[in-house]
């Protein structure tokens, strides 16, 4: 356990007390470490918060509501789709109905494809973009009115250091590039309402999806995990995780960042501070040639 895997009962400072949270893509998919949704889910219900988890595979958000109640928490499971209006609906509708209100939302679903625009397909960028980006507009446009009729709330809408630098995935990058500028659009035509909207851009962290996104690059995660001990300004003292990102919505979500509004955090181990990752891969592979 790192020191950012708070322990329950250092707990004491409750961040989010009596809020209410909608999280999508809160579910947990197989494979090593924590997700960023899960990890979000938890840290908003251990300060407080009572969490909507929201997930197209809804078994997968009981695994999250199941350690959010074990906990002493309160959590609420929704099957839904971000890409559809109607669920979108749903989700806001939800979280008013089950607890009376609506006060953070977190745009935590992503997927992601490799490639350059040449050998990226129309039906990929299609859905790269209704993922990643629409989604948001989706999600939003319901959550927002709720939020201003008691008073405002605070979105945060997860993005990537794709969205700050080259990664190799040009259809994902632009959408979460898009996700910046919708972000900002959004702090500045709602925040007279008292509705605060930032963003925080995930570098290399593990979770449970390195392991799906390290097989779409022809590599392993020892090798992923390499390359960020080499490449990355805290590579070799700590590794990132879904916990990392989890803390960072946390404050955003929390009144602690009540003067803030239209921001992009990077939690990338220093990665913005260095080159590429593209170019890193191509230094690695050429030295290996």
């Amino acid at each position: 356990m790192t020191v950012m895997e708070e322990t329950e009962g250092a707990a004491a400072r409750k961040r989010v007390e009596g809020k209410v949270a909608i999280v999508t893509g809160a579910g947990q998919v197989d494979g090593p470490g924590i997700g960023t949704g899960k990890a979000t889910s938890i840290l908003l219900a251990r300060h407080g918060a009572r969490v909507v988890l929201v997930d197209r595979e809804p078994e997968r958000a009981e695994v999250t509501r199941k350690e959010i109640e074990q906990a002493g928490g309160i959590a609420a499971v929704l099957a839904g789709d971000v890409t559809r209006p109607s669920d979108c609906e749903r989700m806001t509708q939800t979280a008013v109905d089950t607890f009376g209100r609506l006060d953070i939302l977190v745009n935590n679903v992503g997927v992601s494809t490799p490639g350059s625009v040449v050998d990226t397909s129309e039906e990929t960028w299609d859905q790269m973009i209704d993922i990643n980006l629409k989604s948001v507009y989706l999600v939003s446009r319901f959550a927002i009115p709720a939020m201003a009729a008691t008073g405002g709330g605070s979105i945060v809408n997860i993005s990537s250091i794709g969205a700050l630098r080259s990664i190799g995935f040009v259809a994902y990058s632009a959408a979460k590039g898009g996700l910046i500028s919708l972000s900002r659009e959004m702090a500045a035509q709602h925040g007279h309402l008292g509705i605060r909207v930032n963003v925080v851009a995930p570098g290399s962290v593990q979770t449970p999806r390195t392991k799906g996104a390290s097989e779409k690059l022809g590599t392993d995660l020892e090798a992923v995990a390499r390359r960020a001990r080499a490449a990355l300004p805290l590579g070799r003292t700590t590794r990132g995780t879904g916990w990392d990102i989890g803390y960072a919505v946390l404050f955003f979500a929390s009144d602690e960042s009540s003067w803030v509004s239209g921001q992009v955090l990077a939690v990338d181990g220093g990665q913005c501070a260095t080159a590429p990752a593209v170019v890193l891969a191509a230094v690695e592979l050429e030295a290996g040639g």
